[in-house]
């Protein structure tokens, strides 16, 4: 019989974790009691990261479109980092569900896995990444660690010689899930030029603390599943603001020049190695779904069609996921390490060229790149104003650890790179607003 996308599977469904999680999975770097019987600890976990601070502000973090640029009136309210993580979190809990993860568990990863990026999108990483170079680089996701487990403000630990600001204080379960590269920056198996990296030097001794026992370099099961949720989330959701918004019209995708844009963007950014026949039949996949949007004029009906496009993709690159896991492995419970998720090709190139689509219409516009520009002067000019006048327009939190960065135990060296740490974290929490008021604030005569 036909399962639909999202029905556990056998011994799947909500509940406490089953035999499959060990009880090393639900140890916290500080010990804690439970307040209430009856949660689970990953349940607790998903309680956290969804009273975050940290997870609120993401409302006003660039995903695509920028929140209050200009859009048809019909379409004012794009999505954010929040709206894409919430998202992501019922795509992953239920794809995770199905596999037999704990739902708690990976959807407390979807919900952490975009925590620790800055304002303006992946323009402000990058840009980040170019100041905090002397002290070791920024990465969304390793600051994303880092915020789990040292900057939001919850629990603290009173050990002698320990570090007293932990964090949420996750489980070793929740952490290693939302770790989607858990290695140090250079070290990434197979391709150490990779910018892509999960933990920052300070950082490492939860890091070995959270992989104890994990093979190096593999991401978890549900880390994966958290993985391929983003992917199937941005790309799909992507796609749909930009028609939405009026920088994608459908029809374009049927011209042989516009096609062949797609196909190169797809080729150079997300198939490496994919040839342009193969792209070219991803593409024509899709099209010929009788639910594909060829045309969209802001009506109630083009909106609907619209909406229920994007409700097919998603469960039809989750259920190839799901069906090509299921036949490597059974119909089982899997989770941890006893199993790696299986995305077949044809599902994953359908993806890169959703991808490349968005990419191609909504991100390529001349308007977005002098923002990104404009945005680009905006943080290196507050950074600049902050290194030289910290503490001062520091908020206190920051203010206090730049204080405690101050030479004394180690070399000057050393403290400057810690104190470029802390103007980093400072810049990275704040949201696009709160970026160009302070940058306003700190280099207005």
């Amino acid at each position: 019989m036909h399962r639909t996308y999202g029905t556990p599977a056998p011994d799947a469904a909500d509940g406490p974790p089953g035999p499959c999680y060990a009880p090393s999975d639900s140890e916290r770097w500080v010990p804690e009691p439970d307040k209430r019987p009856g949660r689970t600890a990953f349940q607790r976990d998903r309680a956290r990261v969804l009273h975050s601070a940290a997870l609120r502000r993401l409302a006003g973090k660039t995903q695509v479109v920028a929140p209050g640029s200009s859009s048809p009136a019909w379409d004012a309210t794009p999505r954010t980092r929040l709206t894409h993580s919430l998202e992501c979190a019922q795509v992953g809990r239920e794809l995770g569900a199905a596999l037999g993860c704990d739902p708690d568990l990976v959807e407390t990863a979807c919900l952490a896995h975009d925590l620790g990026h800055p304002p303006f999108g992946h323009n402000g990483e990058a840009a980040l990444s170019d100041i905090a170079a002397p002290a070791g680089g920024f990465e969304g996701n390793a600051q994303s660690l880092r915020l789990l487990t040292r900057l939001e403000p919850k629990r603290f630990s009173s050990e002698p010689g320990a570090q007293a600001h932990v964090g949420l204080n996750l489980t070793r379960a929740a952490l290693d899930a939302a770790t989607k590269y858990p290695w140090r920056r250079g070290e990434r198996p197979g391709d150490p030029d990779s910018p892509k990296f999960g933990v920052y030097e300070e950082d490492l001794p939860v890091f070995h603390w959270l992989r104890a026992g994990a093979p190096e370099g593999r991401r978890c099961f549900e880390a994966q599943v958290m993985d391929w949720s983003d992917d199937v989330a941005y790309s799909v959701h992507d796609v749909e603001d930009g028609i939405r918004a009026g920088h994608l019209d459908p029809g374009l995708l049927l011209s042989p020049p516009e096609r062949r844009d797609v196909f190169a963007v797809a080729a150079a950014r997300y198939a490496p190695g994919a040839s342009e026949g193969e792209l070219s039949a991803a593409l024509d996949r899709l099209l010929a779904q009788d639910w594909w949007p060829h045309f969209h004029d802001g009506s109630a009906l083009a909106q609907a069609r619209l909406k229920d496009a994007s409700s097919q993709l998603i469960g039809r690159l989750c259920l190839a996921a799901e069906a090509a896991t299921r036949a490597a492995y059974g119909a089982g419970r899997l989770t941890r390490y006893a199993a790696e998720l299986i995305v077949p090709e044809d599902a994953r190139l359908e993806c890169a060229v959703l991808k490349a689509v968005a990419d191609r219409y909504v991100m390529q516009r001349p308007d977005l790149e002098r923002l990104r520009a404009e945005q680009r002067v905006v943080i290196a000019e507050l950074a600049e104003a902050l290194l030289a006048r910290a503490p001062e327009g520091l908020d206190p939190q920051y203010a206090a650890l730049y204080a405690e960065a101050e030479p004394g135990a180690g070399s000057e060296r050393e403290g400057a790179a810690a104190r470029l740490r802390v103007v980093v974290d400072q810049i990275s929490s704040l949201t696009d607003v709160s970026a160009r008021s302070l940058h306003r604030a700190l280099t207005t005569p």
